[in-house]
């Protein structure tokens, strides 16, 4: 489902994939412009993810964007904070969730029925939790993946 303003999980902050989403998550949720199926995953899945690997809570990075910090901002906080990432350990954060569902615990069972309940197609084109979200979404392109890396 299309929703203006949320971000894709290509969205680079600072060469970290997935934190501008998160941002833009919760300043929709704030506006009452977030569907309500995406409610309940909020702090949680990849956003619970991101915060852990970051040492930070949800509830912590939600204060520091609803009073009006830019996607760096917050980002900046949180290192301040939590954890300070260097350059290796930003990539590692970008491979494991920009490869999520491909090859793990997700791919037998999760990927194919959420492709089945999003009514996705299934010809072998959605191998990840980022596929998922960004077809679903309405932005997904074969090289996505590919161009997000550059």
């Amino acid at each position: 489902m299309k929703i203006p303003g949320i971000q894709g999980c290509f969205e680079k902050t600072r060469g970290m994939f997935y934190f501008a989403r998160m941002c833009s998550k919760i300043r929709l949720h704030s506006q009452g412009l977030m569907p309500d199926d995406y409610h309940d995953m909020l702090g949680k899945g990849f956003d619970g993810r991101t915060c852990r690997y970051l040492d930070v809570s949800y509830e912590d990075v939600k204060a520091q964007v609803i009073s009006g910090k830019t996607n760096e901002e917050v980002l900046d906080w949180c290192h301040a904070n939590g954890r300070t990432l260097n350059a290796e350990q930003i990539l590692i954060y970008n491979s494991f969730m920009s490869k999520r569902g491909w090859h793990d615990d997700e791919t037998d069972e999760f990927i194919p029925e959420m492709i089945k309940e999003y009514g996705l197609p299934d010809n072998g084109t959605v191998l990840t939790d980022f596929d998922l979200i960004e077809m679903d979404e309405g932005r997904w392109y074969p090289d996505m993946w590919r161009d997000a890396w550059k």
